[in-house]
């Protein structure tokens, strides 16, 4: 399998058969295919990897063909937003793609030391695999172009001291509404993400049942997304939408509610209870349990037993 890496916004123009970007750190480009155009596009057989060193925002139709991220095949459909951040590798093969297609690429340099570069690293879709992508209504699909649109004209223009402001101005509106459009990706997926948080309970379950807490420690929030086949951040909006509480929370509620069940069997020592849940030290799984539960392990042992 071939590998390519776009070190900077020429590469990546040139492989677009784009002119050379206005901005060495900045372009933006579209392309509407004919329909004879979408019948010739098809790649060759052979799978090509591609590793860009910035960042880019993409709307794509995809009519047939695979993006791989990892293992997980990407979730086509049409008027998909996808956004991947600086190192993120995706593979290519046969890809056809229908109608108008947009794409805005930027390096870090673009945004350092500004207001939105620390916004980026708040949006956690940068950092979702191919596969969990943003799928727009028709409606938000209308408003996307929209704000591409307005950026390829100031982009289009003779730069001076404001084009940048504003094409910046555009670029947190577009990531503004993609947040929100997640949002209600996310709401709208609620059998999807159900599915999920059960799938993620049950792993938990078969982590304890499997004495692997004590074995192996507690698990991770990287390692319970790797087996969901999702990001980690994906996983954790993905419950924090269904539940109201981060991944994090619900791995500290399920050690609790075992930690409930232990204390209250014979013979057992809050010690012994906190090995077996995987905790380190003993005084880290108090700590935990009181916050809580609002008592001491010691306290709830005595309570129980008073009742």
């Amino acid at each position: 399998m071939n590998h390519i890496t776009f070190k900077n916004i020429s590469e990546f123009n040139q492989a677009q058969n784009l002119p050379e970007p206005e901005n060495p750190l900045f372009t933006i480009g579209s392309k509407t295919l004919s329909p004879e155009d979408i019948n010739n596009c098809i790649s060759s057989n052979q799978e090509v990897s591609y590793t860009n060193q910035f960042y880019i925002i993409s709307l794509k139709n995809i009519v047939s063909g695979e993006i791989l991220y990892g293992r997980t095949k990407y979730d086509s459909d049409t008027g998909t937003l996808l956004f991947s951040a600086p190192n993120q590798t995706y593979t290519v093969k046969d890809i056809v793609i229908s109608s108008e297609s947009w794409f805005i690429a930027f390096h870090e340099d673009f945004i350092r030391g500004l207001d939105i570069q620390k916004q980026i690293k708040q949006y956690n879709f940068f950092n979702y695999n191919v596969n969990e992508a943003l799928h727009l209504s028709p409606r938000e699909e209308l408003t996307m172009k929209s704000i591409l649109k307005n950026i390829q004209t100031e982009y289009q223009n003779n730069q001076d001291e404001f084009s940048k402001d504003i094409i910046l101005t555009h670029l947190d509106t577009l990531l503004k509404y993609a947040n929100r459009f997640y949002k209600r990706q996310f709401l709208n997926r609620k059998e999807l993400n159900k599915a999920l948080f059960t799938r993620f309970k049950e792993i938990m379950n078969e982590y304890f049942e499997a004495n692997q807490l004590e074995e192996n420690g507690i698990p991770t929030v990287d390692w319970l997304a790797e087996q969901l086949d999702v990001s980690r951040r994906y996983m954790s909006d993905t419950i924090k939408a269904e539940t109201g509480k981060t991944a994090v929370d619900q791995i500290n509620l399920f050690l609790v509610e075992e930690a409930k069940n232990l204390l209250l069997a014979p013979n057992v020592s809050i010690s012994e209870t906190a090995y077996k849940l995987g905790f380190e030290y003993p005084q880290y799984f108090s700590r935990l349990f009181k916050k809580k539960v609002g008592m001491s392990p010691k306290e709830y042992i005595d309570n129980a037993a008073l009742n």
